[in-house]
C-alpha cells in the first residue's frame, strides 16, 4: 500500500528553547527567512513567520498644513521667549 505523504509539504522546521531565542535572536531571525523557526517556552510553542513589510509612502503630505501649523514655534524659540518673559520680570510667584 502506498503512503499518501505529499512530499512538497514537508518543510525544515527548527524548535529552540526561549533562551537559545533570545542568546541568539539574529541567527533565528535569518534562518527565518528560508525555514520555519519554533520558539518552545514551557509547554507553549510559538511560530517564528517571515513576511517582508512593503511601506508605501504617499508622494504628497496627506494633510495641508492649516493656520495652527503655520504659527508653531520650536522648542528653541519657546525657551528664548521664555528667558525673555523672564528677564522683562513677566512671572511672579502666586
Amino acid at each position: 500500500m502506498r503512503d499518501k505523504l505529499n512530499y512538497k509539504t514537508i518543510r525544515i522546521m527548527t524548535v529552540v528553547s526561549s533562551k537559545e531565542f533570545i542568546s541568539n535572536g539574529d541567527k533565528y531571525f535569518d534562518l527565518a527567512i528560508n525555514e520555519n523557526i519554533v520558539i518552545k517556552r514551557g509547554k507553549s510553542m510559538f511560530h517564528l513567520m517571515y513576511r517582508p513589510l512593503e511601506i508605501q509612502y504617499p508622494e504628497q503630505p496627506i494633510f495641508e498644513p492649516d493656520d495652527d501649523l503655520r504659527g508653531a514655534i520650536t522648542a528653541e524659540e519657546l525657551i528664548e521667549r521664555i528667558h525673555a518673559d523672564k528677564r522683562r520680570n513677566i512671572f511672579t510667584r502666586l
